[in-house]
Parts: structure tokens; sequence; C-alpha cells
């Protein structure tokens, strides 16, 4: 069985995203989510609570169940919201192998 593939037509979900991570999302945009939490990645991006509703950190976490979170170092937030984004814009790149803000800016 074949997985659905993010590719090109999937931009105006990826802006969708973008311009409200958190809420409803349109049909597109919840099939480009499904796709992205999918369980086949060696390993998944997550978001470590450091100071609650106050900062995050970026975190790995593997394949394996039970195995620890790896913390990505250097990267912290302090916006939810932009962290939702940036690990959204992680995910397209591993999936696409495209940067997602020069590809929204060659279709704009």
């Amino acid at each position: 069985m074949s997985r659905y593939q993010i590719d090109a037509s999937d931009l105006p979900f990826a802006r969708e995203f973008l311009a409200s991570p958190i809420g409803y999302h349109s049909p597109g945009l919840q099939r480009v989510l499904n796709r992205m939490r999918g369980a086949d990645w060696a390993f998944k991006y997550v978001l470590v609570v450091e100071e609650r509703h106050a900062r995050w950190r970026l975190g790995r976490l593997p394949a394996r169940r039970g195995s620890a979170v790896e913390i990505v170092e250097g990267v912290v937030y302090t916006d939810l919201l932009e962290a939702e984004r940036d690990i959204f814009r992680r995910r397209w790149r591993d999936l696409t192998g495209q940067d997602l803000d020069i590809a929204l800016n060659s279709a704009a």
C-alpha cells in the first residue's frame, strides 16, 4: 500500500497551517498533518516542555518505544505557535527534501 506523498500541490495547506497552527484544519491540511505524524519515521520531532506555558525544547522521539527523547541542542522556543510552525517546516523538509519557505516564495 502506498502512502500519500506530500508535494507542491499541498503548498496551500502549508500556508493554512502557518497562518493558524492550532485549531480547526481543513480536510486537505488534516491529510498533510496525518502524513507528517505517521508512524514510519526513524524519529519524530516533538516539543518538550521546559517551563509550563513559557519555554519548550525541540526533541526527537525515537522510533523504538521506550527509548529516551533526544533533545536537539540549541533549539529553544518561547512562543508555542512558532514552535509548531518550526516543527511543521522541519517535517516538510524531511518528507519533500524542500525548504518550505523557499517553496512558498517560489510559488507566490
